[in-house]
């Protein structure tokens, strides 16, 4: 039995013993099996690393020395270049590309259209109308071009019109230069109303240095009085010794050869135009109005001059008809009409830090001519200086006039030397005699503010309408003190005129009737605006 334990304890030793030497050769294999995979998937690896940076690849160093059964491969030496493909491609310039012209620098801005390209000559003797004409229809074409009249040249245009509607926007006119208008009636025909004319164009632009020339004196002096119709409150101006200076007529035939039409043009005119600027520029000597605005929306007037001798008839320096929107400013206004005319059909309109004089003050109208309808409204003028004008701020309407004038403000205004500051007159005629008419052009909602300086013949001058009174009519802070220089002095005057004085005026102005008329028309509907 003891035998039969021992030969069963035998016979599981060497089963114990089988199972190990079993295992143990299994992991020798697995074990050279993993080695072999190893290498292979290092070698795999190298090789995919040695094509992405685009180095051969010789095997892995370390691996090598642990034999692997392969024989070892020369490295490259490190002078050889790279190859082509993986180095970066540095290109030197090109030689066969010539250099930059520098002509095309200088090359002339093809928005520009210089009037000497056109063929104007700038010597103030031939005649550049034809040019002129040129450049603009170039121009025309064109959104935002210029139009150049350079400096130092003086151009002899005749009668021309710088016309739209289809021309581009935003055109603008860059005067620099002198133009000057012809004194030869071969000019002018039978007469024309203006000389330079800008129609129907949005949102133009004449600015510049330069000067427009209108030699007017040509007209002034060869003028027929009866074609001339003088401000009516010219005859209230009589010198104590009666009598008035008397300067020598120029013959006509010593200008030009032949008498000159008797419609005189307006130099500068705009019509049928939106927003449209004149700034810089100066009119000089023009035979009637210097610069009319007419039918137009959104206008803007600044850093302007008008000159003109104060005895050139007609000669109002800007004139608003039909026109809304209007700013006009930092001006110098010197002529011998209204320095500014408001007339028919003008509405927002704004003035202020203007000079005017000599001249007759800035006014509204005059409205109502023939029995026509005026409408006036929102205007407003502001900081201004008056110096030896005929009048101040005025408002003159004809008799048989229709329509209104309403919410006018006169402010801050500063007289030297004003013959009638304050004018409201309602009967005027510039004729030797007018009819007399019941039906007036309605004025109210008028104030004056701060009007402060000299007169040398009335203060304030208020004639109303009988049938249409003045209604609302304010005064605040007015006043005024006689210059005492050889002229008749006369006290305020009222007629027909209702409304406030907010403060005390020197002189008083006791006329002015309070409230409002007992018996007031009613405006029909052809009297509203």
């Amino acid at each position: 039995m003891g035998c039969c334990i021992n030969f069963k304890n035998l016979t599981f030793t060497i089963m114990v013993v089988l199972l190990v030497l079993w295992f143990s050769d299994m992991e020798t294999c697995n074990a050279r099996k993993t080695g072999r995979h190893y290498r292979q998937s290092s070698r795999s690896v190298d090789a995919s690393l040695s094509k992405n940076t685009g180095t051969k690849t010789h095997g892995s160093n370390h691996h090598h020395s642990n034999g692997g059964g392969k024989s070892k491969q020369k490295a490259p030496s490190p002078k050889s270049p790279p190859p082509a493909a993986a180095a970066p491609v540095e290109t030197s310039p090109p030689t066969n590309i010539p250099p930059p012209d520098k002509s095309e620098e200088n090359a002339p801005d093809p928005t520009v259209f210089d009037v000497l390209d056109f063929g104007a000559r700038g010597d103030g003797i031939t005649d550049d109308t034809r040019a002129f004409r040129a450049a603009w229809a170039a121009a025309c074409k064109i959104e935002a071009s210029i139009v150049n009249v350079p400096a130092e040249y003086v151009f002899l245009v005749g009668p021309i019109s710088f016309s739209g509607p289809y021309c581009q926007y935003n055109i603008v006119f860059q005067l620099d230069g002198t133009i000057v208008a012809p004194t030869s009636p071969s000019h002018w025909g039978s007469g024309l109303l203006q000389w330079l004319e800008f129609t129907k164009l949005v949102g133009l632009t004449i600015k510049g240095s330069g000067t427009i020339d209108g030699n007017g004196a040509a007209w002034w002096q060869s003028s027929n009085d009866d074609n001339d119709p003088l401000d009516d409150e010219s005859k209230l101006i009589v010198p104590l010794n009666d009598t008035t200076e008397q300067k020598p007529r120029i013959h006509e035939d010593s200008w030009f050869g032949s008498k000159l039409p008797s419609v005189k043009p307006t130099a500068l005119r705009f019509y049928g135009s939106y927003n449209v600027t004149v700034t810089g520029i100066t009119i000089q000597n023009s035979p009637q109005c210097h610069l009319k605005f007419d039918n137009c929306v959104g206008v803007s007037v600044y850093n302007f001059t008008v000159s003109s001798p104060g005895d050139s008839p007609n000669t109002d320096g800007i004139h608003l008809q039909n026109s809304k929107d209007v700013l006009i400013r930092s001006s110098d206004l010197a002529c011998g009409d209204d320095c500014i005319s408001i007339q028919t059909g003008c509405t927002n309109i704004y003035i202020h830090d203007v000079n005017c004089g000599p001249g007759h003050g800035i006014s509204i109208g005059s409205l109502g001519k023939d029995n026509t309808k005026a409408c006036v409204s929102n205007i407003t003028v502001r900081d201004v200086f008056m110096q030896n004008t005929m009048n101040g701020v005025r408002i003159k309407t004809w008799q048989g006039g229709l329509g209104s004038v309403q919410g006018v403000r006169f402010s801050n205004i500063q007289v030297s030397e004003v013959q009638i500051p304050i004018v409201i007159d309602q009967y005027y005629c510039d004729k030797g005699k007018c009819r007399n008419q019941t039906s007036a052009v309605s004025l109210s909602g008028i104030s004056y503010e701060n009007i402060r300086g000299t007169y040398t013949l009335k203060p304030v001058h208020f004639a109303c309408s009988d049938n249409m009174p003045c209604t609302d009519v304010t005064l605040a802070n007015i006043q005024l003190d006689p210059q005492e220089e050889g002229y008749h002095m006369y006290d305020p005057f009222c007629w027909q005129t209702f409304g406030q004085l907010y403060t005390p005026t020197v002189p008083p102005v006791q006329c002015l009737q309070i409230g409002k008329p007992s018996r007031n028309k009613i405006q029909g509907d052809n009297d509203s605006c």
